[in-house]
């Protein structure tokens, strides 16, 4: 299973972006919704490699929030809520999120399992660091993109022949202009290294003993 807990930057001096989060989240399915569970801080649980990619790269794409992603077990049944959840992926994603807060320059995402610490099965490093080092390069992707290119981007639906084309029509532009967007931004690399970060969450969570569904 996966627990993610999404921390707004610098809250104290900027205004509560915490409802506008979770209504962006809230599109995604998840086994529990994300929700806010202290302060600026909101958390969700999912089964899903594909969602947890989804949610870190929304949430990137936003700026100002920090992004942990925890691998491991949850106990089971789950409760209504994250916030009466327990396990060890919950432990693992608040070492995550606060490995975020301090990548510098490099975009604030972390991935963690309660089995990385000393003594950890070098397996079990290895898929976790891994599957952080793809969705790292994913993320400088998402975050370097300009509000122009993604004024076009959002038009551009991923894997569909002819979207530019289409994209150019429903925006009034040249379709060369939607190709040197699509181009520069690195818009198909994303979408084709997407299922790999997937493929690397579910790898790391067997690796670290996390619930299988």
């Amino acid at each position: 299973m996966f627990v993610m807990t999404i921390d707004q930057k610098d809250s104290r001096n900027s205004a509560d972006r915490v409802p506008e989060l979770l209504d962006l989240l809230g599109t995604l399915d998840l086994d529990l919704p994300f929700e806010r569970t202290v302060g600026d801080e909101v958390q969700g649980v999912t089964s899903s490699a594909g969602t947890v990619v989804d949610a870190a790269l929304l949430a990137l794409r936003q700026g100002g929030w920090s992004v942990g992603i925890g691998v491991g077990e949850v106990s089971l049944p789950l409760p209504a809520s994250s916030r009466e959840a327990g396990g060890d992926a919950f432990v693992a994603a608040r070492d995550a999120v606060e490995r975020a807060k301090k990548t510098g320059d490099r975009p604030p995402l972390a991935v963690a399992s309660a089995g990385t610490g000393p003594g950890a099965a070098p397996e079990t490093v290895a898929a976790v660091a891994q599957a952080e080092a793809v969705l790292i390069l994913i993320a400088r992707l998402v975050c370097g993109r300009s509000p122009a290119e993604w004024r076009i981007l959002e038009h551009v639906e991923p894997h569909k022949w002819g979207a530019k084309t289409e994209a150019a029509r429903m925006l009034g532009v040249s379709p060369q202009a939607v190709s040197n967007a699509v181009r520069r931004s690195g818009w198909q690399e994303e979408w084709a290294a997407r299922p790999a970060a997937a493929v690397l969450l579910e790898r790391a969570d067997r690796a670290a003993g996390g619930n299988q569904s």
